[in-house]
């Protein structure tokens, strides 16, 4: 069961949309290696194809995923080797499509204390974040267990069938 991550983190500010996510001109294909090229493109150009993303730590600011309800975008991310994103808040429908295709994602305010390549771990069990580099602890709100079952199946899809299978 996926319950501890840990990562390299990659600053993004506030207000990171759908398009700078996952830009509407790659939009020609839903294959999740495609789409991760050029996650982030318009947000840091060639961010997807950085050899150093894989199992790294988005850490974000306020309103993280607005714009469209393309689920392309949180699969771009995971895609690219994403382990976890951490901001201060997400657009309701991005935290939505991120839960649905098995992207953990984390809210907590204090998400500005964190610095590009420090090392963050989060607890999505028992509901901690730890930066690190700088020694710091935080609390946030644990997943509950049937969340921790979609993460573990890799989406709701997936949970679903195992459990209609079993």
């Amino acid at each position: 069961m996926v319950v501890k991550i840990k990562g390299k983190v990659f600053v993004f500010g506030d207000n990171v949309n759908t398009d700078e996510i996952i830009p509407a001109r790659y939009l020609n294909t839903s294959d999740p290696q495609e789409l991760a090229k050029y996650c982030m493109e318009d947000a840091r150009p060639g961010f997807g194809r950085r050899d150093d993303i894989k199992g790294s730590i988005i850490v974000a600011g306020e309103n993280f995923g607005c714009g469209s309800s393309r689920e392309h975008a949180p699969v771009a991310i995971k895609a690219a080797g994403i382990s976890c994103v951490i901001a201060k808040s997400f657009a309701r429908i991005f935290f939505r499509n991120a839960i649905n295709i098995g992207l953990p994602i984390v809210e907590l305010k204090e998400a500005d204390e964190f610095e590009e390549g420090d090392v963050a771990e989060v607890d999505l069990e028992n509901g901690v974040v730890r930066n690190l580099t700088k020694g710091k602890e935080y609390r946030i709100r644990p997943y509950p267990e049937f969340l921790m079952k979609i993460m573990e199946a890799g989406g709701w899809l997936e949970y679903c069938l195992k459990e209609v299978g079993e």
